[in-house]
């Protein structure tokens, strides 16, 4: 069983910084990319920013140059540093990792509970 836990969202001003933190727990093999996404109400859920195991990111265009994603595989843990904050970027942040367990031969998606984050002043 595979646990994916999320924490560090809460309530910033604009031009505020977080740190979110996701940690994957329980019977993993490996884990490829891992990566972070957001939901907004009314909206579609998207990426915001992937990491893959050597350390390749991609970035959605609305978050270059403020957002920084990173991981630490000695801790199965990926972190995404959000700076310059804005209202727009108020949503329920999920965390994402592809990986293996050792049941199994195949890596799937794995989820997240969620975390809010919210912008206002």
């Amino acid at each position: 069983q595979v646990q994916l836990v999320e924490s560090g969202g809460g309530l910033v001003q604009p031009g505020g910084s977080l740190r979110l933190s996701c940690a994957a727990s329980g019977s993993i093999f490996s884990i490829n990319a891992m990566g972070w996404y957001r939901q907004a109400p009314g909206k579609q859920r998207e990426l915001v920013a992937v990491i893959t195991s050597t350390g390749s990111t991609n970035y959605a265009d609305s978050v270059k140059g403020r957002f920084t994603i990173s991981r630490d595989n000695a801790k199965n843990t990926v972190y995404l540093q959000m700076n310059s904050l804005k209202p727009e970027d108020t949503a329920v942040y999920y965390c994402n990792a592809d990986l293996r367990t050792y049941v199994s031969s195949w890596s799937y998606d794995y989820w997240g509970q969620g975390t809010q984050v919210t912008v206002s002043s």
